[in-house]
């Protein structure tokens, strides 16, 4: 998906952390939101929340798998809508790469390297 200049966003998912932290902020239009889940690159500075303010009263959350399926109750929940949508088609799984199983030293070498994108599956 590609954006006019100037064009701001309601939503912005960072993974990568502190490369691109304050440029995820600064495509949000008024009252966006970010959510900030990974380090790729490190993790993001300290900001103080009066900038969130100045930037356009922006809302900022720092989500983590844990705290959605704390229990089995949740997990088996989430879990079942998580299939739901990819049968429906809404959630697409894109393979990448597959390795047999006795080639696993291998796939850890290749996603290491960051040399893999999308899923990658193991075949036995």
């Amino acid at each position: 998906m590609w954006f006019a200049d100037g064009e701001k966003l309601p939503v912005v998912y960072d993974s990568v952390g502190r490369d691109t932290f304050m440029g995820s902020l600064d495509c949000l239009q008024k009252r966006g939101l970010m959510v900030s889940y990974g380090n790729a690159s490190g993790p993001p500075d300290p900001i103080a929340p009066a900038l969130l303010a100045q930037k356009g009263s922006l809302f900022l959350t720092r989500p983590t798998l844990f705290s959605y399926i704390a229990t089995r109750e949740e997990l088996e929940h989430t879990a079942a809508e998580l299939f739901d949508m990819v049968r429906s088609g809404k959630v697409k799984v894109e393979v990448g790469q597959r390795f047999a199983l006795k080639d696993a030293a291998e796939a850890h070498r290749e996603l290491q390297s960051r040399r893999t994108t999308g899923s990658t599956i193991f075949t036995i």
